[in-house]
């Protein structure tokens, strides 16, 4: 499939589905022409025919053995590298974002996929336990119990505006839940529906080639207010991933506990991402570290959930040197193109706000094009930013507040103050760890990824890492939506007692016909 074969419809079960509501264009942010081709959004009655295939395909999806689930996970990666060229041009052109960045990206959502699939050869996602039954115990008998994760059920994915390809149609929210054996229904973005669709056909086709039922995987178009709202409500679906605005995020949340049966949503939302430099860390490096600092609050326009979007600066010469290294590269920056005229937008509005309550340290030039904003540095006291929540927001995009204190002990208290958060951040020398250690059980109730002498904006896929925190930086604060440990959120545990070997499923036979690990009487098996 290649971007000039791109339909305009939703895909669901495996079919092409003309919607019957109204059409929709992709914008390029860049030079704000329409794209091509117009988007059909379905309606409610047609969403019931994803839905309904999802629950049909359940049972069949979330048995499958872990080497057919695996290949297929392995073949959704396959997919979309074969059309990698394809989903980038066409990427590029909806979102403005630079090719070197979407080229990251796919090797990223192909990587997530390729990770998952490791997680279910291995079998440690099953949560497996054995307690053998012990007869003659006294004073009383033990009965065998055996526990085991099972998948939730079909689980609805809201793709993000911020990355169309890693956090989209075959993300980490989507990519998780279907190693967890769940299908998903996912609700495409409005601004890249055509990257949405090309990634959508390839994992179609690895449904069709595994030759698993085709309700496994539906991509639909169709506006939030009714579409997103119902699919959110429909018994069917038992848990949503969402990466996006607060307000969004808290709508749907809002939705799913006023089901009859209200189910999870693992919403990421808000995050400031604050950054502590500490005293010794501006003795040596000064200017590379303020050029780090900028190059983090700036990248893809500061539109990334981790953009560091306040950073607390030690008074005194060296911290005037440092805010002045920053001022000089933001002087010195130009705009970059943002996600869609609406995110743009809110930018700007945002920062006159900010304007209004602190100083601009900086400003930098507007770049080529409507939707490229000028990067904005502003600075205030620790005092200032404690009294005043209009400081403590977010602001989406290449905007960012230094926050200047006098003495590291006042670092705890403007910490507490603080919402929850993706990361926390230490700039420090070894000379500061005593002081450091004062502000770490703070950081640890406020943030889900603390890391020092680094900036928050790369995150790793792994095993360890926790992409999650505290509310409002996500809605749930037990979970990472980046990483194996992902895959928990779809998951749900059973235990079955005193069944008959032939009854119970494969991972919990004694023969273990999977081979996956085992905890037996509390002692990894082997």
């Amino acid at each position: 499939m290649t971007a000039r074969e791109l339909t305009g419809h939703s895909l669901i079960a495996g079919r092409t589905v003309a919607g019957t509501g109204s059409t929709f264009n992709a914008i390029d942010p860049a030079t704000g022409d329409v794209l091509a081709p117009d988007y059909s959004q379905i309606d409610v009655d047609q969403l019931r025919e994803a839905t309904a295939a999802a629950d049909e395909a359940f049972a069949s999806f979330s048995s499958l053995s872990p080497d057919t689930h695996a290949a297929f996970l392995d073949a959704v990666a396959d997919e979309i590298e074969q059309i990698r060229d394809a989903i980038i041009e066409r990427a590029a052109q909806e979102t403005g974002l630079p090719v070197a960045r979407l080229t990251g990206e796919v090797g990223r959502t192909t990587g997530q996929l390729r990770m998952f699939a490791g997680v279910v050869r291995s079998g440690l996602f099953r949560g497996v336990r054995v307690d053998p039954a012990l007869p003659d115990r006294t004073p009383a008998p033990r009965v065998d119990i055996r526990q085991r994760k099972l998948p939730l059920g079909p689980v609805a994915v809201f793709g993000a505006s911020n990355f169309p390809l890693a956090f989209s149609t075959a993300g980490g929210d989507t990519a998780s839940a279907l190693a967890a054996g769940c299908p998903v229904i996912f609700k495409a973005h409005s601004s890249h529906p055509g990257t949405s669709e090309l990634v959508a056909g390839a994992i179609s086709r690895a449904v069709a080639s595994n030759d698993l039922h085709p309700g496994v995987f539906s991509a639909i178009f169709g506006p939030g207010r009714t579409v997103g709202q119902a699919l959110v409500t429909d018994p069917v679906i038992q848990a949503v991933g969402f990466t996006g605005s607060r307000s969004g995020g808290l709508s749907l949340v809002q939705a799913a506990q006023s089901r009859p049966v209200p189910i999870p949503v693992y919403a990421e939302m808000s995050s400031v991402n604050p950054v502590f430099i500490f005293p010794g860390a501006l003795e040596d490096g000064l200017e590379d570290l303020a050029a780090a600092y900028v190059a983090s609050a700036v990248g893809s326009s500061g539109q990334l959930c981790t953009q560091p979007g306040s950073v607390f600066v030690p008074a005194g010469e060296k911290g005037d040197a440092f805010v002045a290294a920053v001022s000089a590269a933001i002087e010195k920056s130009v705009g970059q193109t943002m996600l869609s005229p609406s995110i743009a937008g809110a930018w700007r509005e945002g920062a006159a706000t900010r304007d209004d309550h602190a100083d601009v340290s900086a400003r930098g030039t507007e770049g080529e094009g409507p939707n490229a904003p000028a990067p904005v540095i502003h600075s205030t006291s620790i005092e200032k930013f404690v009294s005043n929540e209009v400081l403590q927001g977010e602001i989406f995009g290449a905007a960012s507040l230094i926050v200047r204190y006098a003495d590291v002990s006042e670092l705890p208290a403007a910490a507490e103050r603080l919402e929850g958060q993706l990361t926390a951040t230490l700039q420090l020398a070894d000379s500061d760890a005593p002081q450091a250690a004062a502000l770490i059980p703070v950081l640890e109730r406020k943030a889900g990824r603390i890391l020092a002498n680094g900036w928050p904006t790369g995150v790793e896929v792994g095993h360890a890492m926790v992409h999650g925190g505290p509310f409002p930086a996500t809605s749930d604060s037990r979970t990472t939506s980046v990483g194996s440990l992902a895959i928990e959120r779809f998951l749900r545990p059973v235990a079955y007692q005193n069944l008959p070997d032939a009854l119970l499923p494969a991972p919990l036979q004694n023969s273990n016909p999977w081979g996956v690990p085992r905890l037996v009487d509390g002692s990894l098996e082997g």
